[in-house]
């Protein structure tokens, strides 16, 4: 039996605005300012949380624009995962953009960790971080491609991929692969008119991190950026942003570092 041939490739007029959008980790920080950026552009935006809901709900509320809607789901739980990315696709009507922004990042510094607890958050990071993103990528590039319409994937990596962190390691190996499963998602969902590319933010400044910077820590923080200080969510969204619009094709696969010069990678 010969095979079935492949569909031939998708080359979209991906529209400058007005897409259904799906940001996972959307109730506050980052994922709460991307999908700020994506309503103020006229897209329509499926929030995503994992346990609170009472922050997701408000930031759908302020949200400028009509049309977006509340998803629920555990990304270290395949079925789930699956479920709430059909529940944005209903809710939207069809899903044009992924944002793979949801994370964990729990401290356990090799030296002081023990096992049993080590192992444990290595299982649970690598569940949430890098498996439930591929899972969620899946079902949205599945949805992506039945529409024949393209779409974009925008990950959420890390400069700690790239320089190390010493005690979240399993964080840091955990975003390095999903700066590889994009640029591998790149090259296969190409010919379906799909783009992939990540982003690779160092400090940025949210409220889960705000005790760090006005701590002791918070002058040797900011010093890490020859400009002194750490980002701001609007300006990570702002390129998750460009990476999602039709302008952005070519730089499908790329991984875009976002840390003001205080890691420099050749």
């Amino acid at each position: 039996m010969e095979p079935e041939p492949e569909p031939e490739p998708v080359v979209p007029d991906f529209p400058e605005s007005g897409r259904r959008v799906l940001v996972t980790g959307a109730a506050r920080g980052l994922g709460r300012a991307v999908a700020h950026a994506f309503a103020a552009n006229g897209d329509h935006v499926a929030v995503h949380y994992g346990a609170s809901r009472d922050k997701a709900e408000a930031t759908v509320a302020g949200l400028p624009g009509t049309g977006h809607a509340l998803v629920s789901g555990d990304l270290a739980d395949p079925e789930q995962a699956a479920l709430f990315v059909e529940a944005a696709a209903g809710a939207l009507s069809g899903i044009d953009v992924l944002v793979n922004n949801a994370a964990i990042m729990i401290p356990h510094p090799p030296a002081a960790t023990p096992f049993a607890e080590w192992s444990a958050l290595w299982q649970r990071h690598a569940a949430v971080n890098l498996v439930g993103t591929a899972n969620v990528s899946h079902a949205a590039a599945q949805r992506m491609i039945a529409q024949r319409t393209g779409g974009r994937i925008v990950n959420v990596g890390s400069r700690g991929a790239f320089r190390g962190e010493p005690d979240h390691p399993a964080y840091a190996a955990t975003k390095a692969g999903v700066h590889a499963l994009g640029q591998s998602l790149a090259v296969a969902l190409a010919r379906y008119g799909i783009t992939v590319a990540s982003v690779a933010p160092g400090f940025i400044e949210t409220d889960r991190v705000a005790h760090r910077l006005t701590g002791p820590e918070g002058e040797e923080i900011r010093a890490q950026s020859p400009f002194g200080r750490v980002a701001g969510t609007d300006e990570i969204a702002a390129a998750v942003l460009w990476l999602a619009s039709p302008q952005a094709q070519w730089s499908s696969g790329a991984v875009l570092d976002l840390n003001g010069a205080s890691y420099l990678r050749t």
